[in-house]
């Protein structure tokens, strides 16, 4: 069945966050924080592994980096979209609506916590291909493997930042039931640069995300608005400028 790893995604969050929410009731504010903290730096390891991954080569024996242009391409003109179109903004709109309609109005952290666990599941290379190769061929190995993470994410970010992380599960939906729904039309974009590409660039991203956790509202990484960095990194793939393979 054609979009069934989205489904199982989108349940494994919605599972793993009531496991959260109850888990959390029993937590002190201070367990609550480390495990906040925890999650905040397994996102940064995990991103930092794959930059190095994707950024170094190895060519006659010896290391070499590669992806810099790629990065400051795709970060400059996927943040300048971003603002104009304020991702971040209407992310926070939908978030505000999300916690009127659920009754959570006393929630003050609703909001940030269903932001940061929606950036969280949403990032990253396995969300665009695990998608693709669901809707392409119906295997959604890919998207199972996510899942499982995701459920073990949101059981820890509900606990840690209270249940506007359950909620992540509508953008996930929405975000990988699209990129299914249209996987025919994206598959020939994929090739090999284009994939090293958004690896990368995603690897970045989720970079952002652990530092916006780790940071706990002291200060906030619009990284919504950095979204569209994805669609140039694909792009910078077929834009046949030497300077990109460095």
């Amino acid at each position: 069945m054609i979009g069934l790893g989205t489904i199982i995604n989108g349940g494994a969050i919605l599972a793993g966050g009531f496991i959260g929410l109850l888990a959390g009731r029993f937590l002190k504010e201070g367990i609550q924080k480390i495990i906040s903290l925890a999650i905040g730096l397994s996102v940064l390891s995990m991103s930092i592994s794959g930059i190095v991954a994707n950024m170094l080569i190895k060519v006659n024996g010896s290391y070499q980096s590669r992806g810099t242009y790629v990065i400051i391409f795709s970060l400059v003109l996927g943040g300048i979209l971003g603002e104009i179109i304020d991702i971040d903004g209407n992310l926070e709109k939908f978030g505000e609506w999300l916690k009127k309609k659920s009754g959570s109005q006393n929630d003050a952290a609703f909001v940030n916590a269903f932001v940061s666990a929606s950036l969280t599941v949403c990032i990253g290379a396995m969300a665009v291909v695990g998608s693709i190769m669901d809707g392409t061929k119906g295997d959604y190995s890919i998207l199972l493997t996510k899942s499982i993470m995701d459920f073990v994410i949101i059981i820890a970010l509900t606990a840690s930042n209270g249940k506007g992380s359950i909620f992540s599960a509508i953008p996930v939906v929405i975000f990988q039931g699209s990129i299914t729904l249209f996987s025919r039309l994206l598959l020939p974009l994929l090739t090999d640069t284009a994939m090293n590409n958004l690896s990368l660039v995603g690897s970045v991203l989720i970079l952002c995300v652990g530092i916006n956790i780790i940071a706990d509202g002291k200060f906030k990484i619009k990284l919504a608005n950095l979204l569209p960095a994805l669609i140039f990194a694909i792009a910078a793939a077929f834009i046949p400028l030497k300077f990109f393979s460095m």
